[in-house]
């Protein structure tokens, strides 16, 4: 295997687990965020913030791209094109995905919701293999088995029942499937900081149009909440959500689903450092359980151990 090749698998993954570590401490903010404005307002203010966070980062990578553009004008029409298409479809996704999970906050706890909204992590692989014709290797397909294990140990809390809201969270946690699906298409395509600024826009766009229909934004609200809504928008959307599509260039999207699934670790471990929370032994269980799973899926079996394991199989059956 290429050396280089190895390196930018070894960043695309550090960049997924440093978007799990944003989104899983980005929990509490949110959670903050909602005390002073509704769900569409926040989302509509995180998303514009997400976008123009990064309007100097593309201006500057811009101005100091030392390399020649060799491409054709026709080339060149091509490749915008297909940057709109996808930070739009990727932007609908989001858009879906952030609104549907958004309200569901209001009804269901935390640790049920995000349990379920981590199932992308089944939805991801079904439609990978069944739609898109992906081939899974053994590990991966137990590392699925046991991350779901360890969400459930994680967040699902004993005697908890299943409500509506549930089905809804299910429904955002198939479009987040969706979203880095579509992601995983197009970041090989174009400009990923690009992608993502297109994607926010969109999400926003959308978002500011139900705002104005369903919400009554009051600025004062706006201003109090300040604190959250920056650090949810900058931080969690502008960097996390690029360091996403960064990170799924060089790596398959059912191995990214696995790695950003962390997220539930990370808020558990942020409230036990942050707001002083202990873990209990099922948390602790799951904790063990998720980061076994996320280090098993990135062995890579030699071809003698493979053939080693199908005549093991064929033994026993």
């Amino acid at each position: 295997m290429d050396k280089n090749f190895k390196m930018q698998h070894i960043y695309s993954n550090i960049a997924l687990l440093t978007t799990a570590l944003i989104l899983g401490l980005s929990f509490v903010a949110q959670k903050w965020g909602m005390d002073y404005v509704e769900p569409f307002t926040f989302n509509t203010l995180r998303n514009f913030l997400g976008a123009l966070s990064l309007l100097p980062i593309i201006f500057v990578a811009k101005l100091y791209n030392s390399k020649k553009d060799k491409r054709t004008p026709q080339e060149k029409d091509i490749q915008h094109k297909t940057m709109a298409k996808g930070g739009i479809i990727c932007g609908i996704f989001l858009f879906l995905a952030l609104s549907v999970n958004q309200y569901c906050m209001k009804f269901a706890p935390a640790g049920k919701a995000g349990f379920i909204t981590s199932l992308y992590i089944i939805f991801v692989p079904i439609i990978s293999v069944f739609f898109l014709k992906y081939k899974l290797r053994f590990n991966v397909k137990i590392s699925i088995v046991m991350a779901v294990i360890g969400l459930y140990f994680l967040c699902f809390k004993q005697g908890t029942r299943l409500a509506l809201s549930d089905i809804f969270l299910a429904v955002s946690a198939f479009i987040f499937a969706l979203h880095l699906l579509a992601i995983n298409h197009f970041t090989h395509k174009v400009n990923f900081m690009k992608l993502s600024c297109i994607q926010f826009l969109t999400a926003g766009v959308l978002s500011l149009i139900l705002m104005l229909i369903f919400e009554h934004a009051s600025g004062t609200a706006i201003l109090a909440g300040l604190k959250p809504i920056l650090f949810s928008g900058v931080v969690v959307t502008g960097v996390a959500y690029t360091l996403q599509i960064f990170g799924q260039k060089h790596t398959q999207p059912v191995i990214a689903s696995l790695i950003l699934s962390m997220e539930s670790v990370f808020a558990v471990l942020g409230g036990m450092l942050i707001l002083g929370e202990t873990l209990s032994y099922r948390e602790t269980l799951g904790c063990v359980i998720m980061i076994s799973a996320i280090i098993f899926s990135q062995i890579r079996f030699s071809p003698t151990a493979m053939k080693r394991l199908k005549r093991m199989k064929q033994k026993r059956f």
